[in-house]
């Protein structure tokens, strides 16, 4: 207890006066100290309504008989970050994330810790501090916005970007770009779809470190409210039980996550996040077991992009615990994992419903046998590539097309505007990798204005980058090795022939060993070196996509 470190004994006096500078009474130094991470910041819509949510933290760790202390994480808006430089600064901030928080944690001696993020980087940050920390730890997030509504429909961010594609090719006009740009984000809150910071958070329940309903009650709702006050109550119960986040977060429950990752059709980011939250515990995960569990998972639900639902009709269809339960019925989980309610998973879900078969499909009738998430090998990417193959269109699903090369996000955009890409073309983006962008830019602009110009269902595109959980599309990234570190991504040349079948997991370039060898010995690498600061050394530093993006694992 931090009691016996830092506030008992004569020697400890000058620590005291400092908790008296702080306004902190006998008492209140004399309960259990509550570290309370919260991500607020007045530029991320997913974190505005974070002070609310703290200060429910803190009345539920008061009431629960701890001394609740807030101290700030960072977190970056993907979707600002979008399209620009500053998406090189997205991925990086999961590491300085996890870094500061441990920093302040060591520094201080809290004896517990209330994580509240909301956002792509902010979640699994926060999940790798608390990891590699391992003091009780419980998370509640910010919570996903509501759809927005747009001639009657629900609609969600990838839309909007996709309006940008459409009004490129002449399909809309200024006023229907203004009124999809006004209705589109209605409130605060993570975006509302089964993009990357709902697929965490959701992950976040099926790992047994957030509560029932952290993935999907709507940021403003009153339950969201409720909801902080109990994980601010329950860290008390962890504290006293001394249940720490390595009990929790097994090799079993790592398994029960990926399981659920392709039940729910989540972001492909994931395949970044789990292995390095993993990693924290000293487990590995890697794409292998990605596949092996994708194979005998169904893919149970189609949320936007993939589908016409949204994060608030899976949290009225019974939420992340009934996804759990249809899961159960073909024994696909191991239910006896612990979790932060102080009870196993079978105990958490023993009452959960699936009240709508259309938002949340039963285990007998899947939209597909096989899970939302692949990963793909060949030559291309010996060490693996990742495609959300639950939003890629059946017609796209086996393509095979000529290679239109660039080296950079904006050289990609401004031939898509351009007219460059026709029917049948594979787009190759690279030196967009961990290392090569560096940071690994989410690519979501190029994706929506194939989308957005109607060729999504002819048009391919890889990258050693990333793509958005907000794309849909046969969007293949984390090609690894990445063309900086000599992947065979970094010699394909315009019209080589690139084959993909998603369901046999393959993707090949269709050229001659004796070429290929002959392109290495001619072609020298793009290595920048005009980065400076904290991406110069996330670049030097950085694991390959495959083994998650990790720092200091080559």
């Amino acid at each position: 207890m931090i009691k016996d470190t830092i506030v008992d004994g004569f020697a400890n006096a000058p620590h005291r006066s400092l908790y008296h500078a702080l306004g902190l009474t006998d008492e209140e130094q004399s309960r259990p100290l509550i570290g309370i991470v919260s991500s607020f910041n007045e530029i991320v819509p997913g974190h505005v309504n974070l002070d609310k949510i703290a200060d429910a933290v803190k009345l539920g760790v008061a009431m629960a008989g701890g001394t609740p202390i807030v101290f700030p994480a960072i977190t970056v808006c993907d979707g600002i970050a979008m399209g620009h430089v500053g998406m090189k600064y997205s991925l990086i901030t999961r590491d300085l994330i996890a870094d500061s928080t441990e920093a302040m944690v060591m520094a201080h001696g809290f004896d517990g810790l209330v994580m509240i993020p909301n956002c792509d980087k902010n979640v699994p940050g926060l999940l790798m501090a608390a990891a590699r920390l391992n003091i009780p730890t419980i998370f509640v997030s910010g919570g996903p916005m509501l759809a927005g509504r747009l001639d009657g429909k629900k609609t969600s961010l990838s839309s909007m970007f996709e309006a940008v594609g459409a009004y490129s090719a002449g399909k809309i006009d200024d006023n229907r770009l203004k009124v999809c740009e006004e209705k589109t984000c209605p409130t605060c809150g993570s975006c509302s779809g089964m993009y990357t910071a709902n697929s965490m958070n959701c992950l976040t329940e099926v790992l047994g470190m957030g509560l029932e309903g952290n993935g999907t009650v709507p940021a403003v709702y009153s339950k969201r409210i409720e909801l902080a006050k109990h994980a601010g109550m329950q860290i008390m119960e962890l504290v006293r039980k001394n249940i720490r986040p390595r009990d929790i977060m097994t090799k079993a429950a790592f398994n029960n996550a990926l399981t659920a990752d392709m039940a729910l059709g989540c972001s492909t980011n994931s395949m970044l996040h789990l292995p390095a939250i993993a990693n924290e515990c000293g487990i590995e995960i890697n794409l292998d077991d990605a596949n092996r569990i994708s194979e005998k998972t169904p893919n149970l639900c189609h949320l936007a992009p993939a589908g016409h639902t949204y994060m608030e009709d899976l949290n009225e269809a019974g939420g992340v615990y009934a996804v759990l339960k249809e899961l159960t019925k073909k024994e696909l989980l191991d239910t006896s994992v612990m979790t932060c309610t102080g009870k196993t998973m079978a105990e958490n879900i023993e009452n959960a419903v699936n009240t709508d078969t259309d938002t949340i499909r039963s285990i007998d009738n899947p939209y597909s046998q096989t899970g939302g998430i692949a990963v793909l090998r060949g030559n291309l990417a010996p060490d693996g590539c990742v495609v959300k193959r639950s939003a890629v269109a059946p017609e796209m699903l086996v393509h095979e097309g000529p290679a239109k090369v660039f080296d950079s996000e904006e050289d990609t955009i401004r031939a898509i505007y351009n007219g460059e890409i026709v029917k049948g073309d594979v787009v190759v983006i690279r030196y967009e990798g961990p290392s090569g962008g560096p940071g690994m830019r989410e690519m979501l602009s190029p994706t929506s204005a194939i989308a957005g110009m109607g060729l999504d269902k002819d048009v391919a595109l890889i990258t050693d980058g990333r793509f958005s959980g907000a794309t849909r599309g046969a969007s293949i990234g984390h090609v690894s090795p990445e063309a900086v570190r000599g992947g065979l991504i970094a010699y394909v040349k315009d019209g080589d022939i690139i084959s993909i079948n998603i369901p046999e997991y393959k993707i090949e370039l269709k050229v001659s060993e004796d070429e290929i060898e002959k392109r290495k010995a001619e072609t020298t690498l793009k290595v920048k070196t005009d980065i400076k600061g904290c991406l110069k050394r996330y670049s030097e530093m950085v694991s390959s996509a495959d083994k998650g993006a990790i720092i200091n694992k080559f």
